[in-house]
């Protein structure tokens, strides 16, 4: 008998099944079977056969990918065979983007070749400025920051076009000089401002900050600060199968175009479980208040009044590696605009989750969310502009779980199949007669 392989007994029948077992780059986090190869398990021949039922996908493998690796028993992170910690401290988020993409570290030339590519696109689109301008006053960011994208696929005629892999990576640069282009003028939209226009010249971070700020009181070109907006877009660039990537994947598994893809993870990411988080964690911060008021709340969470934002997480069931560097981040911010007095409420809540019993048991442990709101808030930016920014920092990882569905020949569209719970067949019965 193959050893590599699962023999199910279907007692119903008797019959005996042997399902081959497939294996990752890591066999004890990437076996699996085809769950295709359980339709052979029926009770006749009329029977469709046997299916999976994984509600909200807690068990189920959707693709084979090779950009992300996460351990979220042991906390780690890695793009592309890359530890998260040595890319936040040595790489720049364009260099980033590139191993995403293309797997692997660019040399000096091919990095150069890259950034100019990309930057080649972070440029003044009259029509992406006439399009926000037109969302009314109070409109949420990342709603605007949604249609956006998700209006990007009319302004380019070969927008659709994505049969080739010189049109797909035309599509690639587009997006990734445009997405903070679009953040910057929902912002500016969002606070009644005049639309900047970008300088290319100044290299991604330092240009988006200019976008975002310039002509405003928060307004510092500072290493600090650009070196600060790097680390956390670095940190968002991937995250594995999420919501978000998995919908990038799912819509863009029908032939849609990437623009209305990425609209598509935007809005997966705009919903508060997921890129939404960060926003809620400053709601909380502030509904707290004071450090004075910690022990009440944390009473409520104990009685199930109030969710903890901003611990746990789906994947991660220890540290969120990604928190930790977040939390550096936020004191080097802080030595150039002051320190945000919220961050005395955040620590002393990590210090009770990580010292309590009542959230080690239920593996609450800081996420990446808990600290980046309190940075992008001390760089003068409103609660509803933190998952615009993370939507930017995510576009490369969009892109580039896009990008290998586009190679991927295992992969159809997108379909899951249901388990039927309603009624059956019935004769539809007259107005009178009901």
């Amino acid at each position: 008998m193959n050893k590599d392989s699962l023999t199910i007994t279907d007692n119903r029948t008797g019959k005996t099944y042997e399902v081959p077992i497939l294996y990752g780059t890591y066999p004890e986090y990437g076996a699996a079977i085809r769950t295709a190869d359980l339709k052979q398990i029926k009770v006749s021949e009329d029977d469709f056969g046997l299916l999976g039922y994984d509600p909200s996908y807690l068990n189920t493998g959707s693709c084979q990918s090779s950009v992300t690796f996460i351990d979220g028993e042991k906390g780690i992170l890695r793009y592309r065979g890359y530890p998260i910690e040595q890319l936040a401290q040595h790489s720049t988020y364009l260099e980033t983007s590139y191993l995403l993409l293309y797997g692997e570290l660019p040399a000096q030339a091919q990095l150069d070749a890259w950034n100019e590519s990309v930057m080649a696109y972070v440029k003044a689109e009259p029509k992406l400025t006439e399009l926000v301008s037109g969302f009314g006053k109070g409109s949420h960011a990342m709603g605007m920051m949604v249609g956006v994208l998700g209006s990007l696929s009319t302004f380019y005629d070969n927008a659709r076009d994505i049969d080739t892999e010189d049109v797909q990576e035309l599509h690639i640069r587009r997006l990734m000089g445009i997405a903070p282009v679009a953040a910057a003028a929902v912002y500016r939209q969002s606070q009644g401002l005049p639309f900047v226009d970008p300088d290319p010249s100044l290299g991604f971070c330092a240009n988006y900050l200019k976008m975002l700020f310039e002509g405003t009181s928060v307004y510092r070109s500072d290493p600090a600060l650009e070196r600060a907006l790097e680390v956390l877009l670095i940190l968002h660039a991937d995250h594995e199968q999420n919501c978000s990537a998995s919908t990038m994947r799912g819509v863009g598994s029908s032939g849609a175009d990437p623009y209305s893809a990425a609209a598509g993870a935007a809005g997966a990411l705009y919903g508060p479980a997921h890129g939404g988080a960060n926003e809620a964690v400053l709601k909380m911060l502030n509904e707290i208040g004071s450090v004075d008021n910690i022990p009440a709340y944390i009473k409520r969470v104990y009685n199930r009044e109030v969710l903890l934002q901003g611990f746990g997480h789906r994947v991660y069931k220890n540290y969120d590696p990604r928190a930790a560097i977040i939390k550096k981040t936020a004191e080097e911010v802080f030595e150039v605009t002051g320190k945000n007095p919220l961050i005395d409420i955040a620590v002393e809540l990590e210090r009770i989750a990580l010292e309590e019993e009542f959230f080690i048991s239920r593996s609450l442990y800081p996420n990446v969310d808990f600290y980046s709101g309190i940075i992008y808030q001390a760089m003068g930016l409103p609660t509803d502009m933190m998952t615009v920014m993370f939507a930017v920092g995510r576009m490369p990882g969009w892109l580039a779980q896009w990008k290998e569905l586009m190679h991927d020949p295992e992969q159809r569209i997108a379909r899951p199949r249901q388990i039927y719970m309603g009624e059956d067949i019935r004769d539809y019965t007259p107005m009178g007669e009901r």
